[in-house]
């Protein structure tokens, strides 16, 4: 008798288990800038298959008013669990209260880096020198529209004294990546966090920007003050900033940065 309701119970149970894991499954939905796009890519796969959760991957700029940069996109009301974009303008987003404070994690460093057309002569612009060549013998140059062209053309052109220059040369890119303008022919040099460069076929990388003329960006997670799901949220970005990302990480072009994360020293705290 008593063998006759175990036979009963069991498959009861594994219903009751199987609707369990269901509902306790979410669907996180993030938005990420190009640096962290390829990297994101391959390691969503890897996340969900050590959890339950789905990660729903969006694709916007860190910065400006294209339609599909990220604060367009949260301006006309979409809405979104995490955030990964350059950290300066994350804190813009902690400070407005669109993301919550004491959420940000930094996942990456990322560098500066440039490409010519597959085929073409590959420049040397490891020196201050040669990057000043490389600019002013171009007869067109094309950056981000995002955070490292706003760099390129608001401090590292005036610093070398080539704005006039470029202003004539040179021209954003919206909406896309550098490096497919590049290789169509419509720019003979282009320039773009190295992480955006690297996957774009027909191009030749002819390396990072010399010392003198670098600037290391940070590209940090933060969780929206919305959020449907913040448990599973963090699970992801702790994973995201964990050592089991490294080596995609490293293969994307990118320096990992491994924080500590914020909630558990506040956890630790309490």
């Amino acid at each position: 008798m008593l063998y006759l309701k175990i036979r009963r119970a069991v498959p009861t149970l594994f219903i009751s288990l199987f609707f369990f894991s269901l509902a306790s499954a979410a669907e996180i939905q993030v938005i990420t800038s190009g640096a962290f796009a390829e990297a994101l890519k391959d390691l969503a796969p890897q996340y969900e298959k050590q959890s339950s959760n789905k990660v729903i991957i969006a694709y916007g700029s860190s910065m400006g008013a294209a339609p599909d940069s990220i604060p367009s996109r949260l301006a006309k009301g979409e809405k979104f669990d995490v955030l990964i974009l350059a950290a300066p303008a994350l804190d813009g987003f902690i400070k407005s209260g669109v993301v919550q404070l004491g959420t940000r994690v930094d996942l990456v460093a990322s560098v500066m880096g440039a490409v010519v057309k597959g085929g073409a002569p590959k420049l040397d612009i490891s020196t201050m020198s040669g990057l000043k060549s490389a600019l002013l013998n171009a007869k067109s140059v094309a950056y981000s529209a995002s955070a490292s062209g706003v760099y390129l053309s608001t401090e590292l052109f005036p610093k070398m004294g080539i704005s006039e220059q470029m202003n004539k040369t040179a021209r954003k890119i919206y909406s896309e990546r550098v490096a497919s303008v590049v290789a169509r022919g419509e720019a003979d040099l282009g320039f773009q966090q190295v992480s955006e460069l690297l996957p774009i076929p027909g191009v030749t990388f002819i390396g990072e920007l010399p010392p003198e003329a670098q600037k290391t960006v940070l590209f940090s997670a933060g969780i929206t003050s919305n959020v449907t799901n913040l448990d599973s949220s963090r699970d992801l970005i702790a994973f995201l900033a964990s050592s089991k990302a490294v080596p995609i990480i490293k293969k994307a072009g990118l320096n990992p940065v491994l924080p500590v994360l914020p909630w558990s020293i506040q956890n630790h705290s309490q």
